[in-house]
């Protein structure tokens, strides 16, 4: 069994046997057809995942690594906002009539600051960091900017990752306000894992803990049936990570430099409905 399915499935248990329903209440969210979106949700989730143990990828339900990374890269790599630059479709209901979202995610994280040692974005601070001061206790990205969200076509729910090394070993901690646990949770944690491998290796440590704090994890009424599905299904180990050890610059990995050597999941697809 994988570590992440253990996880999740806690997780999603919890939710439904001691979560809170706000049902009846108004909310922002709705489905395509227009009828509100509701939830059962728990405040205040944190998970662990080592790294250097396995890589945590669910197995009771097909998690597309290649397309998660892929949208990391979008916005840690290419800094973009514009939908274009992506490979899926996992953006198009948020975005604006100029095919972006607006000044949010990767916008935030490319525009440049001033600091005493030059001037950098939040990506090459973290960077620069790393190498130069790793062990400080200020190597952190925060893309909720206040200033900007009204110009944001969706506030950012994974907001900010802190870094901290302890001797060699990298960790993080992945702060989200919002999780949509059916759609978005393993993508999120997938893909952050990755990020934080790509971070250890062109800094020359050793990848650690991946802490994911979640302020409000929900499902929403129309995933419940699907979840509950979801984990009874068969478990299978967790696969082996495999990724390209010769690249030292983070702005040189592509999404083929990350593979999963022996990943058995369960490969039924699901029709699962978006709230927008």
């Amino acid at each position: 069994m994988s570590k992440a399915d253990q996880i999740f499935i806690a997780n999603i248990k919890d939710i439904l046997e001691n979560g809170f329903s706000d049902e009846g209440l108004e909310v922002r969210p709705h489905w395509a057809d227009g009828t509100p979106a509701h939830t059962i949700k728990k405040f205040g989730i944190v998970n662990r995942y080592n790294l250097k143990e396995e890589f945590p990828i669910l197995t009771i339900r097909k998690t597309y690594l290649k397309s998660a990374i892929d949208e990391m890269l979008w916005i840690w790599q290419k800094k973009s906002n514009k939908i274009s630059d992506l490979h899926s479709h996992v953006w198009d209901s948020w975005a604006d009539e100029n095919g972006t979202i607006g000044k949010a995610y990767g916008y935030q994280l490319g525009v440049k600051h001033k600091y005493k040692e030059g001037e950098f974005d939040q990506v090459d601070r973290v960077l620069y960091d790393l190498k130069h001061n790793p062990q400080s206790r200020r190597i952190l990205t925060n893309i909720y900017n206040h200033h900007d969200l009204s110009e944001m076509m969706l506030y950012p729910c994974a907001y900010s990752m802190t870094f901290n090394v302890s001797g060699r070993t990298l960790n993080g901690i992945l702060n989200q306000r919002s999780q949509d646990m059916l759609t978005a949770n393993n993508w999120n944690v997938a893909q952050y894992a990755v990020l934080m491998y790509m971070m250890a290796q062109v800094s020359d440590l050793e990848v650690g803990e991946l802490v994911h704090v979640i302020a409000d994890a929900h499902i929403y009424d129309r995933h419940i049936p699907i979840v509950k599905e979801i984990i009874e299904n068969e478990q299978y180990p967790a696969p082996e990570f495999v990724m390209n050890k010769e690249i030292k610059d983070f702005y040189a990995f592509t999404t083929d430099d990350f593979k999963l050597k022996g990943y058995e999941c369960n490969k039924k697809k699901y029709d699962i409905p978006v709230a927008i």
